[in-house]
């Protein structure tokens, strides 16, 4: 069940972050969703560095840290991805 939850988690968040994302991100939903999931271990673990436990209820913080979180990697495999497609032209080109 955990690993459920993990994809359900990463595939909101990479949805999020690409709607938050000003443009057209061109990346994948296969991706989106990996990085969502990287996104919220990495949220996770800022949010305890700053304290943030888990709590009764919802914790804004903690998610706020993991949408923060999908956010740049987002971005990230985004830089990446658009690099692989126009090297991967080019050499068709070529």
């Amino acid at each position: 069940m955990g690993w459920l939850w993990a994809i359900i988690v990463g595939f909101v968040l990479g949805l999020l972050a690409k709607a938050v994302i000003p443009g057209k991100q061109h990346i994948p939903l296969w991706l989106a969703t990996i990085c969502g999931m990287i996104g919220a271990v990495v949220g996770n673990a800022i949010a305890r560095g700053f304290g943030i436990e888990e709590t009764r209820g919802i914790d804004w913080g903690r998610h706020i840290f993991q949408l923060g979180a999908a956010i740049v990697v987002v971005l990230l495999a985004e830089m990446i991805y658009n690099s692989m497609q126009r090297r991967k032209h080019e050499r068709q080109r070529a």
